[in-house]
């Protein structure tokens, strides 16, 4: 049966892909027959309406919490960090599941199912009368919206809100990784376009993004909350049924041992030898023949001397050294140096927690900002508070394409990096910026508050202070320039450095850094609200912004990206780059540039020309 499915002999000029991708049987697949541009149109179309269903919800969350579920300022924004962190933890469960049990392909889809599900409960919950308050305001039974919202409408509300970040985790970290798939890296003209696929694939990102922070948004605010989540449930719908589609042409790659299980061994194998002393000569330590790595395209990785507790993973001892040794109890040097890697960039992934907690007020309270400000545009036309998070998608875009076709080249000539600047160097720019957003942001709100004040404008609900709300625009412009350095650099850097085999792993770090900096940001929130309302004082962030102090909660977010800046200086001058092998794509050629083995870079010291990092 099995050779029923084999697909038909390749015809002259056809061939078998090279790269070990496979059909939904397991069987090899034609080049011509599966992937390339007529499987990856299916996917970049699909992350076109699935961003704009994404962000049609998560954008002006906050607003639906606090103006129709009646929460107060502090529960709604960390309701919504608390939401956002798990949707960007759920992808680590998610990749797990993929690359150890079902394959991306099935687990995509079944985290699809799950995802609709959630959508669609959250389309009930704002639509139903029964599941949501009723009306409140002028001329209603409840003028002054003190109806709280019942132990059932938020239960349902909820329910579907983290039914969808359960979804989430299993399509997030796995459609990149399937578009990803439809091109054979040993194939010149495949990969050339792989490149080109990554190229449209932030395109389709933007535009669902963009569209979603505009359109939906002001549908939302000026129509209703129903055709407002309706219309990003079907959209997701739509794109579900597009990938569904594209199902014929798709290339697999089969199940692999996942990453979590490798380093799990490696761990628990040097615990075991914890009091075994290790041999003089690193070559004693246990290791595979260059034929077992070449059989699988895999790279042998030499022995270092950092984190050396872990190298007693490959101590051969009595009981492991004869051959039928437990993987749980002997090592190879190439699986100890696969975690050193994972493990060494920890610091690194620590640091990035302060400005991902920074960049959770975008969707919280620098929107709750601008309902206080006046909005109009003309007569008629309103802008929506959420409708600025545009402007950090429009801004990253812009300088993403200024720094790769302006800046890098400059900086290439100054430093002989093939980059411009290192990895680290970029990363140590974007918390730079984070600093001057957050003095910025201290700075407005200070001065909303004094235009509040001389206005005698002391209630921010229902009352509009006479300032426009493009006083907010710099915070939201310079965050999506932050981004162009940090958030790029952060997941370039994370994958680089990532062993061969760990790279799925090594791009779960960039999506844990947002997830623990939600949290963070719901903490740091909970804490300062706590604190600084002891002994009968105001408190700095309250239900009613104008007598608030959001300006000193701001300042206290710059005094604290400081601090991590100098932490950032210290691990960037500890950290040890991994041997770093580039490969320059040109006119379908591959060449493999080595640069110094151990190559130290501080953070703002210029790159050295040997310090070379993969070109992507």
């Amino acid at each position: 049966m099995a050779a029923e499915r084999l697909e038909a002999a390749p015809a002259a000029g056809d061939e078998y892909t090279q790269d070990g991708t496979v059909d939904l049987h397991g069987n090899p697949v034609l080049r011509s027959k599966r992937g390339g541009w007529k499987a990856c149109g299916f996917v970049v179309v699909y992350e076109v309406f699935e961003r704009m269903a994404f962000y049609g919800i998560s954008s002006n969350l906050v607003l639906y919490l606090t103006t129709k579920l009646h929460q107060g300022v502090v529960p709604s924004a960390n309701n919504v960090t608390n939401w956002v962190g798990t949707i960007w933890m759920t992808p680590i469960v998610g990749a797990y599941i993929a690359d150890a049990h079902l394959g991306r392909y099935r687990t995509f889809m079944a985290a699809s199912v799950i995802y609709l599900t959630g959508m669609i409960l959250l389309t009930l919950s704002v639509s139903l009368p029964a599941l949501r308050p009723p009306k409140c305001g002028k001329n209603t039974a409840d003028p002054n919206c003190t109806q709280q919202a019942t132990s059932t409408q938020l239960g349902v509300f909820f329910l579907g809100l983290y039914i969808l970040a359960v979804g989430t985790g299993g399509t997030k970290p796995n459609i990149s990784t399937i578009g990803a798939d439809q091109f054979d890296d040993s194939h010149p003209r495949e990969r050339r376009h792989k490149l080109s696929f990554f190229n449209w694939w932030m395109f389709s990102i933007f535009f669902g993004t963009l569209f979603a922070n505009t359109v939906l948004v002001y549908i939302q605010d000026t129509v209703g909350w129903t055709l407002g989540y309706a219309l990003p449930t079907l959209g997701l719908a739509v794109s579900i049924a597009i990938f569904t589609a594209g199902t014929p042409f798709y290339r697999h790659k089969p199940t692999s041992e996942s990453p979590f299980a490798k380093m799990a061994r490696v761990i628990v194998a040097a615990a075991r030898k914890f009091a075994v002393a290790a041999p003089v000569d690193p070559r004693d330590l246990h290791e595979l023949d260059d034929e077992h790595y070449a059989k699988r395209n895999a790279a042998r990785l030499p022995h270092t001397p950092n984190l050396s507790a872990l190298s007693k993973a490959a101590v051969k001892t009595g009981g492991t050294g004869n051959g039928n040794a437990s993987r749980w109890s002997l090592s190879t040097v190439t699986q100890v140096e696969e975690t050193k890697q994972m493990l060494k960039m920890l610091p690194v992934l620590a640091i990035t927690f302060v400005p991902s907690a920074m960049m959770a007020q975008i969707n919280t309270l620098f929107v709750k900002q601008g309902t206080t400000l006046e909005r109009h545009i003309g007569p008629r036309f309103e802008i929506p508070p959420a409708s600025l998070q545009g402007f950090v998608t429009i801004s990253m875009l812009v300088s993403v394409v200024l720094y790769d076709r302006v800046f890098m080249p400059m900086a290439r000539r100054i430093t002989g990096n093939p980059r411009g600047i290192s990895m680290l160097q970029r990363m140590g720019v974007g918390l730079v910026i984070h600093i001057f957003i957050m003095g910025i942001a201290s700075v407005t709100e200070r001065h909303r508050l004094a235009v509040a004040r001389e206005h005698g404008v002391w209630d921010s609900k229902g009352t509009t202070i006479p300032l426009t709300i493009f006083v907010l625009l710099p915070q939201f412009a310079l965050m999506g320039v932050a981004d162009a350095f940090l958030e790029v650099a952060k997941i370039e850097f994370f994958y680089d450095q990532a062993p061969e085999g760990m790279k799925s792993l090594g791009t779960s770090y960039a999506m844990t850094s947002l997830g623990v900096g939600n949290f963070l940001s719901s903490a740091l929130l909970s804490t300062v609200s706590r604190v600084t309302r002891r002994d009968g004082r105001e408190g700095w962030v309250l239900n009613n912004l104008n007598a608030s102090r959001l300006d000193k909660y701001y300042a206290f977010f710059a005094v604290l990206n400081c601090a991590n800046l100098l932490v950032f200086f210290v691990v960037c001058r500890l950290y040890v780059y991994n041997d770093e092998v580039s490969r320059v794509v040109d006119a379908g050629s591959a060449v493999a540039t080595s640069g110094e083995q151990k190559k130290r870079e501080v953070a703002m010291q210029p790159a050295n020309a040997g310090a070379v990092g993969s070109t992507l």
